[in-house]
């Protein structure tokens, strides 16, 4: 799929990278990875490929063509993806994997103006290897986790609403608590801000070498800050 749309060569520049341990890091989170890549600087750089996240809807309707379908849900609920599982995201309008180079948002935080970087690419090089060990990353980073997917799956096979939905459903509708929705249902405490010592804000101060007639100008401050802190008398 990279390779397809145009990376195939900075992918091999990459390898090398990804090889040498140099991709500290990388998480997959919906519409994120970020990695860690250590370069020729001592500290490491910062990488980020972004893509579009498909909604709560656009979920809600691929689950249930998955679910309508029984070899689909099957293989899915045994923890296996069916290899022509995009067929159903392009049924909905949607898509699986990227289709070009634009439809990815890529950023590193090294000096470097090409793009996708050696950094970038050494990440996309890790990508491609964690979508082949668990293609549920791919669901992953497209908005939907492997355990909401397969939760998902189960409820709607048995015409029951969305796991992710059920807390929501676990209160009385609104309609039948409207007379008490803006009642306090409890006295509020008040609190104030902790006390502190007025002298606080100088222990605070970083090491100075500055001193007056040999003693320490923090310490010479201290008497005036503990004399502002004392009440006025009344």
């Amino acid at each position: 799929m990279l390779e397809d749309i145009g990376m195939g060569n900075r992918l091999q520049r990459g390898r090398n990278y990804a090889r040498k341990g140099q991709v500290i890091s990388l998480d997959v989170d919906a519409g994120s990875v970020t990695a860690l890549v250590q370069g020729s600087r001592p500290k490491p750089y910062r990488v980020r490929i972004g893509i579009t996240a498909h909604g709560k809807q656009e979920w809600a309707k691929l689950e249930h063509a998955l679910a309508d379908n029984a070899w689909y849900a099957a293989k899915l609920l045994a923890g296996e993806m069916p290899d022509d599982i995009e067929d159903v995201f392009e049924g909905q309008g949607l898509s699986l994997f990227p289709a070009a180079a634009d439809q990815l948002s890529m950023d590193c935080s090294c000096p470097d103006w090409e793009v996708p970087c050696k950094h970038l690419a050494a990440a996309f090089y890790l990508l491609a290897e964690a979508f082949d060990d668990d293609p549920f990353t791919i669901l992953a980073w497209r908005g939907r986790e492997r355990e909401d997917l397969l939760a998902n799956l189960q409820a709607a096979r048995s015409d029951g609403p969305p796991a992710a939905d059920r807390a929501e459903q676990t209160g009385p509708p609104l309609t039948d608590c409207l007379d008490s929705y803006f009642v306090l249902q409890a006295e509020i405490p008040t609190t104030g801000p902790a006390l502190t010592s007025s002298t606080s804000l100088l222990d605070q101060l970083p090491q100075m070498d500055l001193a007056v007639r040999g003693q320490p100008l923090i310490e010479l401050l201290r008497p005036a800050y503990a004399a502002l802190g004392k009440e006025p008398p009344h």
